[in-house]
């Protein structure tokens, strides 16, 4: 399949710059029928209850096939789901998830990778939108199907032979956004263990204040020694944790992509180089 083989490399001219993608309940609240809001925890979570007018896109279905590898939905699934779902690439989404925001960093990564420009994230999981008493409801939404396209944006996307380059390329950093002793080698869920020579490590929880996710002074601090000039390639176990970096990098205006398949897929190919 092209899609894992065909990294587009970008370079930009311009700097990108920060934005706030977050949104916080209040605002969503007074504003829901301006988005379209997307559960991405379980079906069996979305339908015990969700935010009122939710529509459910799990995140387990942004995975070609989850229990394989981390390997993003190919375009014609995807446009599937996209379009059974009412999407099209200029709705603007809001996207709430159990208060990981691992899994509503993933869609986000998704959506933005197969086109959509309009995306938050709610600033706080679906637990504490029930403890402030905000609307929900066990209503399932039937919206009206879309004539959405599906098509890739590469600069988003890294491949295991984008990332491969990027070990070489003093223009590119990549960051490994596993825990510590994963990176150090001491726990692996592939049959390597090490992480992706000159990788440095910067946890994914490192973009987490208690219950939300950091402000953008406070994510500006974390990522203060990344050099905002150069573009980014992130990766953790699966492409999940790491999602919610891109996240982080994405509000502070980094040029950056998600190695979907990260180190499982890295880690169990012998002939790719690891460091410990």
């Amino acid at each position: 399949m092209f899609l894992r083989y065909f990294f587009l490399f970008t370079t930009f001219i311009l700097v990108l710059e920060a934005q706030n993608l977050k949104i916080h309940a209040q605002e969503l609240s007074n504003n829901m029928d301006f988005y379209t809001v997307l559960d991405a925890r379980s079906l069996k979570q979305y339908k015990k209850d969700h935010i009122k007018g939710a529509l459910n896109l799990p995140a387990t279905m942004t995975y070609e096939n989850s229990k394989i590898n981390g390997h993003i939905v190919n375009p014609n699934k995807f446009q599937e789901i996209a379009r059974k779902l009412g999407l099209s690439i200029k709705t603007p989404i809001v996207i709430y998830d159990d208060g990981s925001f691992f899994d509503s960093g993933r869609v986000f990564w998704v959506l933005e990778t197969y086109g959509f420009k309009n995306l938050k994230i709610l600033d706080l999981g679906f637990d504490n939108w029930v403890k402030k008493k905000y609307k929900i409801s066990t209503e399932i939404p039937q919206p009206k199907p879309s004539s959405y396209i599906a098509k890739i944006d590469n600069t988003k996307f890294a491949t295991k032979f984008a990332t491969l380059i990027a070990t070489k390329n003093p223009n590119e950093i990549i960051i490994d956004a596993r825990r510590p002793q994963f990176y150090e080698g001491k726990r692996s869920i592939a049959k390597r263990y090490g992480h992706i020579p000159t990788a440095v490590s910067i946890p994914s929880f490192s973009n987490l204040n208690k219950n939300h996710i950091k402000s953008l002074e406070e994510l500006k601090k974390t990522y203060k020694n990344i050099d905002k000039n150069k573009k980014i390639i992130i990766y953790c176990s699966k492409g999940k944790v790491s999602s919610l970096t891109y996240f982080a990098l994405r509000e502070l205006g980094y040029k950056v992509a998600n190695y979907d398949s990260s180190w499982q897929e890295w880690g169990s190919d012998l002939t790719l180089p690891i460091e410990k």
